[in-house]
């Protein structure tokens, strides 16, 4: 993707962004304060290999041709905090499975295929208005034990100086393996609720994840 278009896709999801998330930021401070995001466990599979590409556009890796496999997401936010103020040159650290559930770990024992072609890690800052978008693939189930297949779900690590760190999960809206998840089945229905993206009215494909970091 070259820099007109990236500075587009940045620019259109800005806008985006302003219109999904304006409201609810809105009457977030005039009522009460918000809650920080609901914490999740990092994982096994938090990248730990040395790769070179890690910006926003997980459907391409730089200097390859191909193209990822799987149906073409865009996830889009913001960060808060719990007064409802918008936090800018957050690091926002995002990893994830490929379309059918394998991640890029060499401690993925899972038997599915790897995708040459997909990314899987991103690392970029918070924009104006703490706003961040990121390009991916729907990510794939897989199974943890023969009585579990997690739900398809997205990584996040957020970071800044000045607030808690937090390690979370986003998990997506109207997903049937969402009712039968272990650790999402550990959160209470408000947290549950906090940690599952919204997709934008007539825009398939497009999720809406607002995330709340505490002050130290």
């Amino acid at each position: 993707m070259n820099k007109t278009n990236r500075r587009l896709f940045l620019k259109r999801g800005a806008i985006s962004t302003v219109l999904g998330l304006l409201v609810g930021t809105s009457a977030a401070k005039v009522f009460a304060k918000l809650l920080p995001t609901p914490s999740e466990v990092e994982g096994p599979f938090y990248p730990v290999e040395a790769q070179k590409d890690k910006d926003f556009d997980l459907t391409r890796i730089e200097g390859q041709a191909g193209i990822a496999e799987g149906r073409v997401i865009v996830i889009q936010g913001q960060v808060l905090d719990t007064d409802g103020n918008p936090i800018e040159d957050v690091t926002v650290d995002l990893w994830q499975a490929n379309a059918a559930g394998r991640y890029r770990h060499p401690h993925d024992t899972n038997k599915a295929p790897l995708d040459p072609n997909f990314q899987g890690w991103a690392i970029v800052l918070s924009g104006q208005e703490g706003r961040f978008r990121f390009k991916t693939i729907y990510p794939g189930a897989y199974p943890v034990s023969f009585m579990w297949r997690r739900t398809p779900h997205i990584h996040f690590k957020i970071s800044k100086r000045g607030y808690e760190e937090l390690v979370t999960q986003m998990y997506f809206p109207d997903e049937p393996l969402n009712e039968r998840d272990r650790l999402l089945a550990r959160k209470s229905k408000d947290e549950q609720q906090r940690m599952i993206a919204v997709e934008a009215v007539n825009e398939p494909g497009i999720y809406n994840h607002q995330l709340v970091l505490q002050k130290v």
